[in-house]
């Protein structure tokens, strides 16, 4: 794809570093507040240690700070130890800043006393702090770890690993509480995995255009001079005619898909475009990875 002409910036690695354990501070800390005014207040145990501290709160009275620390750090060195992985400082960070956050905030009073409301924000609130995290690169220990060794050693996909543990977590949350309060878990975890994929990728969806037109060179100069944007031309077989002919790919902002439609269609009329979501782009003029 001819190269897009916009300045590309890239950041200082030591800033960058700094930059990530703030990332994952910061969204222990989103973490922690919404489970204490949301999530524990409302008896939403959606899933995850949290889930199994607010449980374990309301059932047996056990501090939720202490359960989640208690679960969170031998999962973190487990995870080392069965996976042979170096988790990394920035996941033990966040593995023990999460449940000091949840100890520090545990007498802010509950925003909401109505369970789907609880279930809603605390999600979104949940889903936005484990977003920043990842952002930095890192993750706050809890299931995920546990859901990746039972994919090791029983072969279990990881994302069916992850939804059978949450899912005896919310079950578990069912018989503690009733069958509503696991009904609002799940819109909790539901809410929590949206917000955390719209964290990662943002608001700004970009659309990818793929244009077939018998004025190939013409396009593809109008798209460079009118939208600013690189294109690539990949060899293509009319399905009827078995003619060759080249298909233009095109990624743009979504901002920038009408001025892209109209500068195709002043060129070539009859051009056939098909425009669709993408979900994330990485690369000059978007994104870093």
């Amino acid at each position: 794809m001819t190269r897009d002409r916009r300045k590309t910036y890239v950041m200082n690695p030591k800033l960058e570093k700094v930059l990530e354990y703030f990332y994952v501070l910061l969204g222990s800390a989103f973490v922690a507040v919404a489970f204490n005014i949301f999530l524990l207040p409302n008896k939403v145990a959606s899933g995850g240690v949290s889930g199994i501290s607010t449980i374990l709160d309301w059932t047996v009275g056990w501090d939720p700070a202490l359960v989640q620390a208690t679960l969170n750090i031998p999962l973190f060195f487990a995870g080392v130890f069965f996976l042979g992985r170096a988790f990394g400082l920035k996941s033990l960070v966040g593995t023990l800043f999460l449940p000091l956050v949840v100890k520090l905030t545990e007498n802010i009073e509950p925003a909401t006393t109505d369970p789907l409301l609880g279930a809603l924000f605390g999600g979104i609130g949940v889903g936005l702090g484990l977003g920043i995290v990842f952002r930095g690169k890192a993750s706050t220990g809890g299931v995920d770890l546990a859901a990746q060794i039972l994919h090791k050693f029983t072969g279990i996909s990881l994302g069916l690993s992850v939804a059978l543990i949450d899912g005896l977590i919310v079950i578990s949350s069912g018989f503690a509480f009733g069958i509503e309060q696991a009904l609002y878990a799940l819109i909790g975890l539901y809410v929590t995995g949206k917000t955390i994929d719209l964290v990662q990728m943002g608001l700004g969806y970009a659309k990818t255009a793929m244009i077939i037109t018998d004025k190939e060179d013409e396009v593809r100069k109008g798209i460079f001079k009118e939208v600013n944007r690189g294109v690539t031309s990949v060899s293509g077989t009319g399905g009827y005619t078995e003619d060759k002919r080249p298909i233009l790919l095109c990624v743009v902002d979504q901002k920038e898909v009408t001025k892209l439609k109209q500068t195709v269609k002043k060129i070539d009329p009859s051009a056939f475009v098909i425009v669709m979501n993408a979900s994330e782009v990485l690369g000059e003029g978007f994104k870093r990875a």
